[in-house]
């Protein structure tokens, strides 16, 4: 194999890695798919990827194919397929575990992920182009925002049909582009979550293509609007999104309960920290830390691919 054969394969491991990471992300309520491809230097291109591919399936609708085949042209299908591959199989071999550890291991598992969210602001951060008041103003405010909607829980909701689940679709899939924002929390804020898991883990066909449907049509509107906003609006964009992310820590806080309440997922509440605090802080950590020090190294190995 020769050099640009073994760039390629190294890329395509790389860009699995990354979909097994963003969908394990999506599968925890507070942490977003979208942090992920933030973090890990692909966020501008799935975006690309997935907008495209939205505009492509727009005009295939309204009868003009020419226009399709133009558009699903400038789709980077390697790179999408590859990063969609791999959250899908994460989804559907880690669905189960992520559900024993939320319910088996609250605390620890909230404290990892509150490390990785706080790791990724500081990355968001670094990807404002000319950071200023303004843009930590808009944080800021986003962030309270947040901070109170975040706390608020749904009813849950008994015997869906297809077009709830289609509808849950719709809207949780705009946290695999959003950073900051958690499908899984909207799902479970609108009493949906256990039964969109419950689907994946049982294998509830009617379901599942219902959540897919929704999702499809939800990314393919959500994905344009997101991209024309990053066009003209990149660093307003990007400290929304930081504000998102500081009020999903309302989520992730460890204690009392952290993922975990009497329901056995999503607690809101916030309280001092319990006996179980230096392995929770310890996980934090190395989590914040992990996130930093992989963002430094994609970003320095993205530089020295260019300057080849």
């Amino acid at each position: 194999m020769d050099g640009s054969g073994i760039y390629r394969a190294r890329e395509t491991a790389g860009l699995v890695v990354r979909g097994l990471a963003i969908g394990t992300a999506d599968l925890v309520p507070g942490v977003s798919g979208g942090t992920v491809a933030l973090v890990t230097g692909i966020y501008g291109r799935l975006v690309a990827a997935i907008g495209s591919g939205a505009l492509g399936a727009g005009r295939l609708i309204r009868g003009d194919p020419g226009g399709a085949v133009r558009a699903f042209g400038r789709v980077d299908w390697r790179f999408l397929l590859t990063v969609v591959a791999g959250a899908v199989v994460s989804v559907a071999a880690l669905a189960r575990v992520v559900e024993d550890l939320l319910r088996d291991h609250p605390v620890r598992i909230a404290a990892v992920f509150f490390g990785l969210i706080a790791g990724a602001i500081v990355v968001a951060w670094w990807q404002i182009r000319t950071p200023g008041v303004v843009h930590a103003a808009m944080a800021a405010i986003v962030g309270a925002a947040a901070f109170v909607l975040f706390g608020l829980r749904g009813v849950a909701v008994h015997d869906p049909g297809w077009y709830v689940f289609a509808a849950a679709g719709a809207l949780a899939i705009c946290a695999f582009i959003l950073p900051g924002v958690s499908g899984s929390f909207l799902l479970l804020a609108i009493g949906m979550y256990q039964h969109a898991l419950g689907a994946v883990t049982d294998l509830r066909i009617g379901a599942l293509l219902s959540l897919a449907a929704g999702a499809a049509a939800g990314l393919g509107l959500f994905s344009r609007l997101l991209e024309w906003l990053l066009e003209r609006y990149h660093d307003l964009v990007v400290a929304t999104m930081i504000g998102l992310m500081v009020g999903s820590f309302r989520i992730l806080w460890p204690w009392p309960n952290g993922l975990g309440d009497e329901d056995g997922i999503g607690a809101t509440l916030l309280g001092t920290p319990g006996p179980d605090i230096v392995v929770p802080v310890t996980l934090a950590l190395v989590g914040c830390l992990l996130v930093i020090g992989f963002a430094t190294w994609a970003a320095g190995s993205a530089a020295r691919n260019r300057g080849r």
